[in-house]
């Protein structure tokens, strides 16, 4: 991790546990949504109005990011959030529920992005060294994608999908952790 820096290498790890979180669900949300209650249509409403939340939140958030000192503990509060709508999934009975639900994570999700993303820029370091050090969250995005969407099929297969949202939560709720014990190693 010294070739990266502490700071980079420490909110890249948390991020692409967050990542993996999502991930888990992303290959195998059609099959949930089915047993909700709802059909092809509403994996699509859903996936919609998570992407409007997340779109109009981006936009505040970013906004409102620029303004806060200390980014890992909004990071840090949205990753908790994260993680409750996670195990929020467990708890869902009909689709009405399902597109709330999906609209919240989008919300949340959003609300720590620009953070993330002024705190990566922020500890890049080397101006000449900043496309590959981008370029390493963008590997370690894909990368967690991959890692969830197998980890995600083998939990629910072998333990069914309240443990996976579980598992999902655990991640979140580690990495909201971590960046609030390293919070002075942060700034």
């Amino acid at each position: 991790m010294s070739k990266i820096g502490k700071r980079l290498g420490l909110v890249l790890i948390t991020n692409v546990l967050v990542l993996v979180a999502a991930g888990m669900l992303a290959p195998i949300y059609a099959v949930y949504v089915e047993k909700v209650g709802g059909d092809i249509l509403d994996v699509g409403i859903a996936a919609a109005l998570f992407a409007l939340a997340a779109g109009l939140t981006s936009l505040l958030a970013g906004k409102y990011s620029d303004k806060i000192r200390h980014k890992q503990i909004l990071v840090a509060i949205c990753y908790f959030l994260t993680g409750v709508g996670f195990l929020g999934y467990i708890f869902v009975q009909n689709i009405w529920q399902l597109f709330t639900l999906q609209a919240f994570i989008g919300l949340v999700q959003a609300g720590y992005e620009p953070a993330f993303d002024g705190m990566y820029t922020k500890y890049l370091g080397n101006a000449e060294q900043a496309s590959s050090k981008w370029g390493l969250w963008e590997a370690g995005n894909y990368f967690s994608i991959a890692g969830g969407a197998f980890l995600g099929a083998l939990i629910v297969t072998w333990f069914g999908f309240n443990w996976l949202f579980v598992g999902m939560a655990a991640l979140c709720f580690i990495s909201a952790l971590i960046l609030v014990f390293k919070k002075r190693s942060l700034n």
